[in-house]
């Protein structure tokens, strides 16, 4: 268990993530950082009003973190149409991430379970990647984020194959508790710790993938936590009220 001194290290660390519509204000006035989500729905990207309230965020100061779109978007995708799709959406995702000033983005694997072999997954994800990084600038971090994995080792050998400092791994903690992994969270993180560069807290019962508040759930929350300030990982409060999860944070000494 880490002492209050260094527990307090996470505030400097910690965003929320836009699907709560109020976690801008409150990232701006209690100094966090922010999650840009609003572009999670790639047409959003083609949306004026959307980009005119990302281009104020941006403009405000606040650390930023940007998530891509990632709905019918399969970087393993076995349709060359598909993946031709996956590429296009997520460089015109980066390209805008770039323009607003933001260097950090999250992007999903797009595994689906019994859709494709973890074999083929690992495999062509690693062409993938290899092949968007000739679009990446040196300064750039992609995180690839656990969704429907059924465990650690996949985002990890995909990570290893790519061998790149511009691709590192979002660890999901409400994720990898849900229904779709037998692993305990804690597990995933030791598999995955030596590409871990951010993560996503949020709770759950241990199988609907709910968002809930950080100590509404079976997670336990603390000896993640611990462990995950060990490294160097920023951190993402991925709530749709992220009130409850700040004040459990503060309770706990965390903030």
């Amino acid at each position: 268990m880490l002492n209050s001194a260094n527990r307090l290290k996470l505030r400097d660390r910690l965003y929320l993530s836009g699907i709560d519509g109020k976690a801008f204000d409150i990232a701006l006035s209690e100094g966090f950082g922010f999650e840009m989500s609003v572009f999670c729905w790639a047409p959003k990207m083609e949306d004026g009003k959307a980009l005119a309230e990302a281009r104020r965020q941006a403009a405000s100061g606040v650390p930023l973190w940007f998530h891509a779109p990632f709905a019918e978007l399969i970087p393993c995708s076995v349709d060359p149409l598909a993946r031709e799709l996956t590429h296009k959406r997520l460089l015109q995702a980066m390209e805008l991430s770039l323009s607003l000033g933001i260097k950090r983005i999250v992007m999903h694997g797009g595994f689906i379970p019994q859709v494709y072999y973890p074999e083929w997954y690992v495999e062509q994800s690693i062409g993938f990647w290899k092949n968007f990084l000739r679009h990446v600038p040196e300064d750039v971090i992609i995180a690839l984020e656990n969704v429907m994995e059924p465990g650690p080792q996949l985002l990890a050998d995909i990570a290893d194959g790519i061998d790149d400092p511009r691709i590192g791994l979002c660890f999901d903690a409400g994720h990898a508790n849900s229904n779709v992994s037998s692993i305990p969270p804690l597990e995933w993180i030791d598999v995955l710790k030596h590409r871990l560069v951010h993560v996503h807290l949020h709770n759950n019962m241990g199988d609907k993938d709910l968002h809930a508040p950080l100590g509404e759930g079976i997670i336990p929350m603390e000896a993640v936590l611990d462990r995950l300030l060990e490294s160097e990982v920023t951190f993402t409060v991925e709530n749709q009220d992220c009130i409850a999860s700040l004040k459990w944070l503060e309770e706990k000494a965390y903030i």
